[in-house]
């Protein structure tokens, strides 16, 4: 007996030849397979049977079409049974791109020559601000040095009167005193007197006004300090008054 056709289901999943394309299924329906089987009808000995019993026989050379509905395959895995899906294929590993490197190469090299011409900048300043600071305090000193001696110059005529007094003796009681205190103060400030009997005449701290010749010495010698000379320091105030005596 030959089976009879299935009649194409409007809500089943597939197509029928020459209609139209498959519905969508319902959301929350898992996936389907269809499984379909054509073979063609051709004449049998109970064909006639078939159209006695009133059946609807297929004309002969249709094709007959069955269809077997698969509702769900599951997949074992690890964790459980899951529904099957496409399978997760990891992203392969992205290569190191050999072009990135040179770039950041030479922005390293160049941020190392900006590094190292920074670093230029800040020595030579440094060394500039060093070489100012050295020559403030060298022209600080000068003009503290060259101010006290203003000051000491101007009270070198009280000390010549005091040597003078000092000669004849008359620094004597409290006088005296005060005088020794007003050249030890004077003293502290770097003021040094030089110009004694008998030194060595030297032209650029004695100022010769008398000339002798003498069989007592073997140089020029200071025989007479008419005027004592002072300095500040390594400053020269002032030269020594003196008579010299030559050897003959």
């Amino acid at each position: 007996m030959t089976e009879k056709p299935r009649a194409a289901d409007p809500g089943a999943t597939g197509s029928v030849p020459g209609g139209s394309a498959p519905a969508e299924p319902a959301a929350g329906d898992g996936p389907r397979v269809v499984i379909r089987n054509n073979r063609k009808i051709g004449k049998t000995e109970e064909a006639p049977a078939a159209a006695d019993a009133g059946t609807d026989a297929p004309a002969e050379g249709l094709v007959e079409e069955t269809e077997v509905v698969v509702d769900e395959i599951e997949v074992e895995t690890v964790e459980g049974r899951v529904p099957a899906g496409p399978p997760v294929v990891d992203a392969p590993a992205q290569p190191v791109d050999g072009g990135a490197v040179a770039p950041l190469g030479a922005e390293l090299e160049a941020l190392r020559a900006e590094l190292d011409e920074r670093t230029r900048d800040l020595q030579r300043v440094s060394a500039e601000y060093a070489n100012y600071r050295k020559r403030v305090d060298r022209d600080r000193g000068l003009v503290q040095e060259q101010a006290t001696g203003s000051v000491l110059a101007a009270l070198l005529p009280i000390l010549d009167d005091l040597d003078r007094a000092r000669e004849h003796g008359d620094l004597v009681g409290p006088f005296g005193t005060v005088a020794e205190q007003l050249t030890t103060a004077l003293g502290k400030f770097g003021l040094t007197p030089f110009g004694e009997q008998g030194d060595p005449f030297d032209p650029t701290r004695h100022e010769a006004v008398a000339h002798q010749t003498s069989a007592d010495v073997d140089e020029p010698t200071c025989v007479q300090v008419m005027r004592r000379g002072y300095q500040l320091g390594e400053r020269l105030l002032r030269p020594a008054l003196v008579a010299v005596a030559d050897p003959e």
